[in-house]
This record gives C-alpha cells, sequence and structure tokens, in this order.
C-alpha cells in the first residue's frame, strides 16, 4: 500500500503518447488545436520540471524567506494573469487583484496554517507552498470569472446604470445587481464541483495523495481541507475584485466615468 511507484524517463516520454493522440485526434477532426496542444504541452512539461527541482531545492534550504519568495512569484503571476483575462487597458487593475489576492489567499492560509494543520514551524515548505499553489490557482480563476463579468455588465448596461444614478441611486446600489450576479459566477465551478466531488470526480490533492501511498481516509481528509478552503478564498477574492472595480468606475462624486 505504500510502496511509491516511480515514474522514469522511459514512462515521462510515454506521457507524451497521451498529447500525441489528442494531437491526432484534432487533426482528424480538423479542429486546427494542434499547435496550441503541443506548445501547452511543451510549456506545462518545461515548467512541471522545473518547479519539480526547483521545490526539491526549496525543501533543503527550508527557510523562510526563501519559502515566501516562492509564494511571492506565484501570486505575482496569478495576478498578472487574472489581470489580463479581465482587462489589460483598466487602470489600477493589477493593484486591485494583487490586493485581493493576497488578502484572501493570506486569510485562508493562516487559517490553515495556524488552526488546524500546525506544523512544527509555519513556514514548512512541505504544507505551505502546496496550499498556497491550489489556493492561488483557485482564487485566480474565480477572481477572472468575477471581474470580467462585472467588467461586461457595466459596460454593456452605462445607461441603465446612470438612470440609477439620475434618480439618486447610489454607484453602489446601481451596480449590486451586477455585482452579486458576477460574484455567483465567479463561484459557479467551485459550488459545482461541490456537488459532484467523490461521487463522480476524485480532485487533485486526494488523487495524489493516495498515488503517493497515503490512506485513503487521510487523504479525504486532507481534500477536505483544500477544498472548503478554496470555497472561502474564491469567495473572498471575488467579493474583493468586485469591489475594486467598482470603485474604478465611479468617482467620489458616484458618477460613472
Amino acid at each position: 500500500m505504500n510502496d511509491l511507484i516511480v515514474l522514469d524517463t522511459l514512462d515521462l516520454a510515454l506521457c507524451l503518447g497521451l498529447i500525441g493522440i489528442a494531437i491526432a485526434l484534432s487533426l482528424w477532426r480538423k479542429l486546427g488545436l494542434e499547435t496550441q496542444l503541443a506548445y501547452s504541452a511543451a510549456r506545462s512539461l518545461i515548467q512541471l520540471i522545473a518547479i519539480g527541482y526547483i521545490l526539491d531545492l526549496v525543501f533543503a534550504v527550508d527557510n523562510w524567506l526563501v519559502v515566501l519568495g516562492i509564494l511571492g512569484v506565484m501570486i505575482s503571476i496569478a495576478s498578472i494573469v487574472t489581470r489580463n483575462r479581465i482587462d489589460q487597458k483598466l487602470q489600477g487593475l493589477l493593484p486591485t487583484v494583487i490586493l485581493a489576492l493576497v488578502a484572501s489567499s493570506a486569510f485562508t492560509l493562516g487559517y490553515i496554517i495556524l488552526l488546524i494543520v500546525q506544523p512544527d514551524q509555519w513556514y514548512e515548505p512541505q504544507y505551505l507552498i502546496p496550499l498556497g499553489g491550489m489556493l492561488f490557482g483557485n482564487a485566480m480563476n474565480s477572481a477572472s470569472l468575477a471581474g470580467d463579468r462585472l467588467l461586461n455588465s457595466i459596460n454593456q448596461n452605462r445607461l441603465e446604470i446612470e438612470t440609477y444614478l439620475s434618480l439618486g441611486a447610489t454607484g453602489k446600489q446601481a451596480i449590486a445587481s451586477y455585482q452579486r450576479e458576477a460574484i455567483r459566477t465567479g463561484l459557479i465551478p467551485t459550488l459545482n464541483n461541490m456537488v459532484v466531488i467523490g461521487l463522480v470526480s476524485l480532485p487533485g490533492m486526494l488523487t495524489g495523495q493516495v498515488l503517493g501511498g497515503s490512506n485513503p481516509r487521510d487523504a479525504a481528509s486532507y481534500q477536505i481541507l483544500i477544498l472548503f478552503a478554496i470555497v472561502l478564498v474564491n469567495l473572498m477574492t471575488t467579493i474583493l475584485i468586485t469591489e475594486g472595480i467598482y470603485k474604478r468606475f465611479f468617482n467620489q462624486r458616484e458618477q460613472l466615468i
């Protein structure tokens, strides 16, 4: 049960056969995805191999500055990707995204590390980096969905919003329904996953721990932890990101910019 089957170089080479089959299917159906599949596969292969070596070094160094540095790089990349998915031209959006991701992730990670996992050292990379990575990735996706939805809603309904403002509503009141819908949109993938998790899908953390030789019950416990943490970080992030976008569209006089 605890013997881990290690994948060697040949096994990793055979993994490329899966992408090869996908490319062949794209050619067969004339989907035009061959270049994108090949590029994405090559990039993910390089990134995953690189992070494997980097984390091996980080674990050996065991220094809190190095751990926080890795987390800082991860969240910086997540923030830039989120900004680009929402709108690259909206002024002041990147600081808003960074604040939303850092605040929600720091609170959730702090809760997990200090109250639940309680490792010997709060910065132990074995826990902090994998948990942080999962939270950053999910928060990035939710923020992108919510931010894009709110941005489009405001741009497409400017006349309606200005009508509310002319009737005495504040900017916050004028976009309240759009903000709520944007937050719901950001949470849809998470809520859908919660409904079928364990019945239809076996999520990554549980699967990875079981493949690594962990007891399935222990793996399920950790999956519950990360699932509920993702719910919280996604909800906090979508609230903060929509608040930030709202402030980008209204001046101090509650006028739509």
